[in-house]
């Protein structure tokens, strides 16, 4: 880590400062065209893998899984889409499924409903509704029963953290994750989410003791926002200080944005994360 994270404490900051500490959009030059470029593959991805589209786990239009079939008797990763829980949808994501299927696993996306229409607590439980529902489906999908791992980017690194709990996932893998959900509170972020302090803290995994006792994978850009660098690194920390299984990783050079292109290719940094987690 390059970063002296201690010093950054955004409660020693103005709102403005907040909000641009938390602005991925706007830090990064060319965000919006590298997304439409994940929306162009991930059609052309979904074309090739149509049998199981929209798999509904929920009664709300949001409440869909998509599962792309890598092979017979494989086992499958959940991936959470990001979009700091109001913003994007699964469909964007489908090319993240490249890489994980190069190798041989299954590779399933989740829709959930988005603040304002639904709250961070609605939200977290549509993310354990859906694994409950995919863990059923496994054998009649044709994927190795149990031991789903669960990965998630930004705030579906969040949810990813959320999800360690559920009794069908194995392991994590979290990708720019917020785990501290205060500053969002106190951000422009929260028109929509509507957190108060009880909401943003039992949804905070970091302010929790302990924590689940399964391994989680912790990975971000040093090129990322400060703000959000110090979230990973603070929060792998608290997992090191509570004695739960956890790595981090800091990957030179990758944004917010970038740092999907390791999970992506076969190759990548992410992806072998997600190999092991399998292991």
């Amino acid at each position: 880590m390059t970063t002296d994270f201690a010093a950054i404490d955004w409660r020693r900051m103005s709102r403005e400062e907040v909000d641009r500490g938390l602005n991925n959009g706007a830090a990064v030059a060319g965000s919006a065209d590298i997304i439409a470029g994940w929306e162009q593959r991930s059609a052309a991805l979904r074309q090739k893998h149509p049998q199981h589209l929209d798999l509904g786990y929920g009664p709300r239009e949001r409440n869909r899984i998509d599962f792309l079939r890598a092979a017979e008797g494989a086992p499958t990763l959940l991936f959470i889409h990001g979009g700091y829980w109001q913003h994007r949808a699964k469909e964007i994501f489908t090319v993240v499924a490249e890489g994980p299927m190069a190798h041989g696993i299954n590779v399933a996306l989740i829709g959930y409903t988005l603040a304002p229409d639904a709250t961070l607590d609605e939200i977290v439980a549509e993310i354990h509704a859906g694994i409950d529902f995919l863990a059923g489906q496994l054998p009649a999908l044709g994927a190795a029963p149990g031991g789903i791992v669960v990965s998630g980017w930004s705030a579906g690194g969040h949810l990813t953290s959320m999800a360690l709990s559920n009794r069908n996932v194995r392991a994590g893998v979290a990708i720019s994750g917020i785990y501290e959900l205060e500053p969002i509170r106190h951000s422009y972020l929260n028109e929509k989410l509507r957190l108060d302090e009880a909401m943003s803290r039992r949804n905070s995994p970091i302010m929790t003791a302990g924590g689940p006792a399964k391994p989680l994978s912790l990975v971000v850009g040093s090129a990322e926002l400060p703000l959000l660098r110090k979230q990973t690194a603070d929060f792998a920390g608290h997992r090191a200080r509570h004695g739960l299984p956890v790595t981090y990783e800091e990957i030179p050079g990758a944004d917010h944005f970038t740092i999907m292109n390791e999970m992506i290719a076969p190759g990548g940094r992410i992806t072998r994360r997600i190999r092991q987690a399998f292991e």
